[in-house]
């Protein structure tokens, strides 16, 4: 017992200097971790100040400007040659409408046509034949004058005769029958001249008459030809109208890509405007990367982008260049758009699109579709 009791004054002070040690280490130990997080921070915040040349965002996705295949003509559809996710190229057929209705319009846009040009040949011949008979009648007048010219000298020379009988009558050197047969010879002599006046009066008629049908004509082909009178000129634009509605019936690949949202079937009848389809143009997609405001102070258009996708992983990047910026944020253009004029606004940071446009070559060799998940990463150093 005694022995026990020295001993205790002996290990006390080992205790209080195990202690203090440990004391002393955990300090050194929390010194060492302040210190190295106060140099990360200053040399985060000189990378972030003075080293970062580029922003990034996973917020990232592709897209395309797809095209809808529309019908422009009405029919009924007979062949659909494609289907979804099919592979096509440009000016390949993609569906065919019935195109006998067409066809029947396109002929009785060519007989429209030829009728045309046969009226207007009509026409030109009808002047010419009226040409003629102005021509004509100007022969009949004069002709017609000269009877007349010829009737007035009779009725004049019956005239002077009746009045010297009459005369002679007076004194008793005539009978009384030899001035009645002069007298009639006058009356016959003035129905003369009458009939000779409306013979001309009928030539002049005539002649006015076939001058006005010659105007008419003259006015229908005057300035123009077989192929640019106005008739012509209208079943012209009917026939091409008619021909490109025959060609319609062949909807055609605008450009290459792969068939999607293919929703038309053979005998279904269609109407002009109707979607068949849509074409997605694989080789020319581009990435919309929505940045935060606070990231785009420094970003231009030209600027280039490095991007690599969930579907490949980071062993493939693509290069792309910086088109443009859109003009709004995605909630300004919301089908229900933010009301923040109320009394618990909380500021949200607001995310722009970013067009990225890809390298066609790097798409051949690694195909990406729309929709897909993107990472992008934009040097701002470099235009």
């Amino acid at each position: 017992m005694t022995d026990a009791q020295n001993t205790l004054p002996e290990t006390q002070p080992d205790a209080d200097i195990s202690d203090t040690t440990a004391k002393t280490k955990r300090k050194k130990a929390l010194s060492l971790v302040a210190l190295i997080f106060i140099i990360a921070v200053i040399l985060y915040a000189i990378w972030a100040l003075f080293l970062n040349r580029s922003v990034t965002t996973d917020n990232a996705y592709v897209g395309a400007e797809t095209a809808s295949i529309t019908s422009m003509v009405n029919g009924q559809v007979g062949q659909v040659l494609v289907s979804d996710t099919q592979q096509v190229k440009q000016g390949d057929v993609l569906v065919r409408v019935d195109n006998r209705d067409a066809e029947i319009a396109l002929a009785q846009a060519q007989a429209e046509l030829m009728k045309a040009k046969r009226q207007y040949k009509q026409t030109q011949a009808n002047s010419s034949a009226l040409n003629s008979q102005v021509f004509v009648s100007d022969d009949g007048i004069h002709s017609a004058e000269a009877q007349v010219a010829k009737a007035q000298a009779e009725l004049n020379k019956v005239q002077d005769d009746l009045a010297r009988r009459t005369q002679l009558s007076a004194s008793g050197a005539i009978s009384k029958e030899e001035l009645s047969t002069a007298q009639s010879a006058v009356n016959k002599a003035q129905a003369g001249l009458d009939l000779a006046k409306a013979g001309l009066a009928q030539a002049q008629s005539s002649q006015k008459a076939a001058q006005s049908t010659l105007a008419a004509n003259e006015a229908l082909i005057r300035g123009s030809n077989e192929t640019s009178t106005p008739d012509v000129l209208i079943a012209q634009a009917k026939l091409k109208q008619a021909l490109l509605d025959l060609e319609r019936t062949e909807i055609k690949a605008p450009f290459d890509g792969v068939i999607a949202r293919r929703n038309i079937q053979v005998g279904q009848r269609v109407a002009a405007g109707t979607v068949l389809m849509m074409l997605v143009p694989i080789n020319k997609l581009y990435v919309d990367a929505n940045f935060k405001e606070s990231q785009l102070a420094k970003v231009q258009a030209g600027q280039k982008a490095i991007l690599t996708s969930d579907l490949y992983g980071d062993d493939v990047e693509f290069h792309g260049t910086v088109v443009g910026f859109s003009g709004g944020t995605g909630s300004a253009f919301a089908l229900i758009p933010a009301q923040n004029a109320t009394g618990n606004w909380i500021k949200v940071v607001q995310r722009l699109p970013v067009r990225i446009a890809l390298d066609p070559k790097e798409l051949a060799e690694h195909p990406l579709r729309v929709g897909l998940s993107m990472e992008a990463k934009i040097n701002i150093a470099l235009k």
